[in-house]
């Protein structure tokens, strides 16, 4: 694997800025996973851990201005919305923290023996350990919080695994940057620094998972890049988890009756959330289901009014940029389908957005229009019209998984009145987040969130935010009739951590 340099680049010139580093060669890959596995145990002390977490957001805090400066010179995100996306991840780490402490992720569970018990109960004890080094492979659209210091890298650590992230390579400076602070926020700690190592390249995102040390992975990026990394995964000789976010349309559905009664304020939502970030959110709404009728023209001719005044915008590299033009251009050049507002090319390193319709009778079975199921990455979404609720139902029964699902009901829909709980039992079974009256672009960091869904949105069914993705790093594990004094503090019947338990059948906070 020949060591290429990695360079930094302005998205907005396409123009090479820096060398940052190399591309990691096997052996660096190697070197770097067996660092990380080596030092495992110096996460093992959970207020340690905790201390640690803690320390990196104060880090990444104290370093916003240079590390705001560099995301944005690399991503063209603007320094408003990098700014937000920082706070949101020193917040993440802080939060994770707090899980640390509580110390209920570890779901301890004791359990006497029980001669009377049919069949008889031995001294069980049970809770969770972390899986070992984690591979995390960076996403191109979130540089702070889905990246180096982002969720999959703050939960691993919290649940003490040691990470090798793969950096993105549309923000390597950036991710040098972040890297040195989490450093230096162990080494505060006396962790060693090895905790969190760092490659760069293509090939050492192919090494790192098929390295025999690597315990699990976490992916954020592409349907086809996040595919090809879980099939690897799962042809290792030992298998390892792999949870990968790979795509998402997030569909909307609009009913009649909010169409008629609130068409305009949809259509200006609908503009904000589509073309939030240059469409390079993970659930922007990519199809919309709005009815036919007069309802649904006032709507269309919002989001046109909307979407015409929205600037044209950077996409993070020009192979995105791209990909979304060549997308749009076939999408458009289908039968039937029309462009109210045309998107594509705005400049010579810009977009512009804009909206595509379609009759849902066009999508009601396999064929060319499949094209339109599917995500394209950028501003532009797909309005599909129905007349009925038969078409609707039709449309929504042949989309795959999605990390979102949202409907659009009237005050009395929302209310009780109508089909409104038959829609949200319809589209549950299509996303991990169903949203009545909002819009899904904005993911809470709260311990209710999930932020996951049925395939190709995530390969597993778990969440990549919130508390809840701690569980993605641990396994269970039992002892039986374990002597006392051999026992992990953890599981002792004293108690000696203070920690949150279920007691001989009781839960104990």
């Amino acid at each position: 694997m020949a060591a290429a340099p990695v360079w930094s680049v302005d998205p907005r010139t396409g123009k090479q800025r820096e060398q940052v580093a190399v591309e990691a060669t096997a052996q660096e890959v190697d070197a770097a996973v067996r660092a990380a596995h080596a030092v495992r145990g110096a996460l093992a002390d959970r207020a340690v851990r905790s201390a640690f977490l803690r320390s990196a957001a104060d880090g990444l805090d104290a370093a916003k201005d240079g590390l705001v400066e560099t995301a944005d010179a690399e991503t063209a995100l603007g320094p408003v919305r990098l700014t937000g996306e920082l706070a949101r991840t020193s917040y993440q780490l802080r939060a994770f923290a707090d899980i640390v402490d509580e110390g209920a992720f570890l779901d301890v569970i004791i359990n006497h023996p029980d001669d009377t018990a049919t069949p008889p109960v031995p001294d069980l004890r049970r809770y969770k350990v972390p899986l070992g080094v984690v591979a995390v492979y960076s996403a191109s659209n979130f540089p702070f919080a889905f990246s180096v210091a982002g969720g999959d890298t703050a939960s691993a650590l919290a649940a003490g695994c040691p990470v090798v992230v793969k950096a993105h390579p549309d923000h390597p400076a950036l991710s040098e940057l972040v890297a040195k602070v989490l450093r230096r926020a162990a080494a505060h700690h006396d962790i060693p620094e090895a905790v969190v190592g760092l490659v760069h390249g293509f090939e050492a995102g192919v090494e790192l998972i098929k390295h025999p040390l690597v315990a699990a992975a976490g992916f954020t990026g592409s349907v086809r890049g996040g595919r090809a990394l879980f099939d690897a995964a799962a042809a290792r000789p030992v298998p390892i988890p792999f949870h990968g976010e790979l795509g998402s349309l997030n569909p909307v559905l609009v009913t009649e009756a909010a169409a008629a009664e609130r068409a305009e304020e949809i259509g200006g939502g609908l503009a904000g959330s589509m073309t939030l970030g240059t469409g390079q959110f993970c659930v922007k709404p990519g199809l919309v289901l709005v009815p036919s009728g007069a309802g649904g023209d006032r709507l269309v001719k919002s989001l046109t009014d909307a979407v015409s005044d929205t600037d044209a915008g950077v996409l993070l590299d020009h192979r995105m940029r791209d990909n979304f033009i060549a997308g749009v251009r076939e999408r458009a050049g289908l039968e039937g389908v029309e462009s109210p507002v045309t998107p594509g090319a705005g400049g010579e390193h810009t977009v512009s957005p804009g909206f595509l319709t379609v009759p849902a009778s066009r999508l009601a079975e396999e064929g060319a229009y499949d094209l339109l199921l599917e995500e394209c990455f950028g501003p532009v979404t797909v309005v599909v019209r129905y007349d009925d609720e038969g078409e609707a139902t039709a449309v929504l029964s042949r989309l795959p998984g999605n990390l979102t699902a949202t409907v659009q009901l009237s005050s009395e829909e929302a209310a009780g009145e109508g089909r409104g709980a038959d829609i949200l039992a319809e589209l549950t079974p299509l996303a991990g987040r169903v949203l009545v009256n909002g819009w899904p672009t904005g993911v809470a960091v709260a311990p209710a969130q999930h932020h996951g869904g049925p395939y190709p949105a995530t390969t597993s069914t778990s969440t990549s935010v919130g508390g809840t993705a701690v569980e993605r790093w641990l396994r269970p594990v039992a002892y039986q009739n374990a002597p006392a004094a051999l026992l992990p503090q953890e599981l002792r019947d004293e108690n000696p951590l203070g920690l949150p338990r279920r007691f001989n059948g009781v839960l104990e906070r």
